[in-house]
């Protein structure tokens, strides 16, 4: 577990070894995504080979939890490139926090049920 400002971040390989250059790349995405919202309290990051006995093949599955105040994130990608599923996971995990965002400075209106 590591320190970014304010921010807890936890990166895991699971089902296969680590590696330090995608490591390296989550750690900057982490480091984009804190200076993009720096309401986040904690992310983790799981990168895994999933169990594939049907198919031929590697996809890599990226797994992010970002935890803000009121609301926890996480969002998945898979690919069979390791660097793409890492980039698409970063990617829908800051448009959801740009959404989040926009909410708390107000300028997404929230519909209540009538």
């Amino acid at each position: 577990m590591h320190v970014l400002g304010n921010m807890s971040t936890e990166i895991v390989f699971r089902r296969m070894p680590a590696s330090p250059a995608v490591e390296a790349t989550a750690r900057r995405w982490i480091a984009r995504l804190d200076r993009a919202y720096d309401r986040i309290v904690r992310c983790s990051v799981v990168i895994e080979l999933p169990h594939r006995h049907h198919r031929h093949g590697q996809a890599f599955r990226v797994r992010i939890e970002l935890v803000i105040p009121d609301r926890v994130i996480v969002v998945s990608q898979e690919s069979a490139d390791i660097y793409a599923s890492v980039a698409d996971a970063f990617h829908a995990a800051r448009r959801q926090l740009q959404d989040q965002a926009r909410i708390r400075r107000g300028d997404v209106k929230r519909h209540d049920a009538a």
